[in-house]
């Protein structure tokens, strides 16, 4: 179920430290619009299929120090985007929670499974074998999924089951993702506004 415009989720980050300046604002009941620009051409590739894939408006504006490396820009705009993903789901009251997807991506295939029980941990089991898409270092993607787990409050397995190509592998989990998401954060109308725990809460 999609909510309606009036009680729309949404939220907008800014971080500022010396090293990078992100803003990022994101829609979880969106159209899949996105306007990213980290400076790192691959994450906006992933971002924008992030966006497209999950239904989610997404709008990232990102200057870091990218004369040093990729590192901190990229890692500050995982932390804004797990933050804005907890801050749009509030109390998370009625949510299905937990979701998983498989996509494929020509010979890749990419698994992800998502819990939004406010729990943060993340299994990443990838192995790629070129050492950067573009600008983006691969050994780095763990890092984003596990920054992403740890702002957003929720539990994360990713895994690429097989594939030959490094840029398919990537594709492929941040569709996965995108999917999962969308499918966690979907209201589900039994429960009647509900938290969904046997606990009756999220609090970790």
């Amino acid at each position: 179920m999609r909510l309606g415009i009036e009680s729309m989720r949404a939220a907008h980050i800014s971080r500022m430290t010396g090293e990078t300046k992100v803003e990022l604002s994101l829609t979880v009941d969106g159209r899949g619009l996105a306007q990213i620009d980290t400076g790192i051409g691959f994450l906006d590739h992933m971002l924008t299929l992030f966006a497209g894939h999950g239904l989610f408006d997404l709008t990232v504006k990102a200057q870091g120090d990218l004369h040093v490396d990729e590192h901190h820009t990229a890692e500050d705009v995982f932390i804004c985007l797990g933050k804005a993903l907890d801050q749009a789901l509030g109390d998370r009251r009625g949510l299905v929670r937990t979701a998983h997807s498989y996509v494929p991506m020509d010979e890749a295939l990419g698994f992800v499974a998502v819990d939004l029980g406010g729990r943060a941990y993340c299994i990443f089991d990838a192995e790629f074998v070129t050492p950067r898409l573009g600008q983006l270092g691969t050994d780095l993607l763990f890092h984003l999924f596990e920054t992403l787990a740890a702002q957003a409050r929720l539990n994360l397995h990713a895994r690429v089951l097989y594939g030959r190509n490094d840029h398919h592998k990537a594709e492929a989990l941040f569709k996965a993702l995108a999917r999962a998401l969308d499918a966690a954060t979907q209201i589900d109308e039994r429960r009647q506004g509900a938290v969904p725990s046997t606990k009756g809460t999220l609090v970790a």
